[in-house]
């Protein structure tokens, strides 16, 4: 095993200093990042100033000041209507209620403001009708508060549906950008140690599958590092963002079961790419003698994509079993919650074997074809 660990170690201190993996480390950690600040700056303001203009504007002083937990409104006393006019355009009130009949607003009022603002009003215009009609309305409130219903979710909880779905969708894409990238790069050294020739000098110092073993754990390890960092920023980000409330439990689970995944699914296709790629000597050929592998990536990609929508579909169900598209499905699941354990017991099994399998056929093809220089090696005769 030394000499497989002497060659990945190179392939770390080569890869990992050049500019292109530190560029595409931090653009990966600021792009995940980015995407746990989206919800917050696209949620609008929670913070409100309000004028309140006549006496009966002035009664809902008490309701708007009580809605704390949905926003925080400040209210301020005008002397006209005009004076509310001149604050709103100079920027000073979101919004004005007039004689407790009419809110002006610069614009369109903000939604949550209006709803707020509506609701103030209600509760104190039915407070004044049921004191017009001879009714005590805090006799008549208490008796028309009743407890809520209790919601019982008979299958997987669904109080974090939208969450997990947005988890598992922001799972599927990172996943697929890592593995895609991290393969191709298998597949480029590969060509490009062959088309220089230096696989020969290489090769009169380790064994192929030591070779092609340390490629593919060297980069391997790069490309873990690189996962382990965009989860780190979206993890940092969501909770400078406060959104770690909101995250569902499992999320130790769900982290380390994408890892896990990531790792087989890495092996399988980077022992492909491997493969195909040894069969070229030139980069211009590497494009095309890779497309079975880009357009399975793509297949699992899509399936994958359908999963983070539909987890328990029948589709999204059959494939997490079947390799190699488990390597993306199920974790994807696992994301979304409500997976039995023996499926991921049996997807993982089948996924080491298919793993075990495809190691094995690629440094085969690997050792035949890698120094074949020239033309291009046919499949059929790497393979036998």
């Amino acid at each position: 095993m030394n000499g497989l660990w002497l060659v990945a170690r190179r392939e770390i201190v080569t890869r990992g200093r050049t500019k292109a993996f530190v560029i595409s480390l931090v653009v990966s950690a600021v792009l995940v990042a980015a995407v746990a600040f989206l919800p917050k700056l696209f949620s609008g303001s929670d913070s409100y100033t309000v004028g309140l203009v006549g006496a009966q504007s002035q009664a809902l002083r008490p309701a708007l000041t009580g809605t704390a937990e949905e926003a925080e409104v400040a209210v301020r006393d005008l002397a006209d209507e005009a004076a509310a006019r001149g604050a709103i355009t100079a920027g000073d009130l979101d919004a004005a209620v007039v004689d407790g009949r009419r809110i002006l607003a610069d614009g369109e009022v903000d939604r949550e403001l209006g709803l707020l603002l509506e609701n103030a009003n209600q509760t104190v215009q039915a407070q004044r009708q049921l004191a017009d009609a001879g009714l005590d309305p805090a006799k008549v409130t208490r008796a028309m508060t009743v407890a809520p219903l209790e919601q019982v979710s008979v299958g997987a909880d669904a109080r974090y549906a939208g969450i997990r779905t947005g988890l598992a969708s922001l799972l599927v894409m990172v996943l697929f950008f890592l593995l895609i990238y991290s393969s191709m790069y298998v597949a480029m050294g590969v060509v490009e140690e062959k088309g220089s020739r230096i696989v020969e000098i290489l090769l009169s110092s380790v064994r192929p599958w030591q070779l092609l073993g340390g490629k593919i754990v060297g980069l391997g390890a790069l490309a873990l590092a690189n996962l382990l960092v965009v989860i780190v920023a979206g993890l940092g980000a969501a909770a400078a963002t406060g959104l770690t409330a909101d995250l569902p439990p499992g999320m130790v689970g769900i982290v380390l079961s994408a890892l896990f995944w990531f790792v087989l699914g890495y092996a399988f296709f980077a022992a492909m790419a491997a493969a195909l790629g040894s069969l070229v000597s030139r980069q211009e050929d590497a494009n095309s003698v890779l497309t079975p592998m880009t357009m399975l990536m793509m297949v699992t990609y899509l399936v994958a994509y359908y999963a983070a929508v539909q987890p328990n579909g029948s589709v999204a169900r059959i494939l997490s079993l079947v390799p190699p598209f488990s390597s993306m499905v199920m974790p994807v699941r696992m994301a979304g919650g409500g997976v039995a354990t023996w499926e991921i017991a049996v997807a993982a099994v089948l996924m080491l074997l298919a793993t075990a399998g495809m190691l094995m056929l690629g440094a085969r093809i690997y050792r035949r074809a890698v120094l074949r220089t020239g033309g291009r090696v046919k499949l059929s005769e790497a393979v036998r």
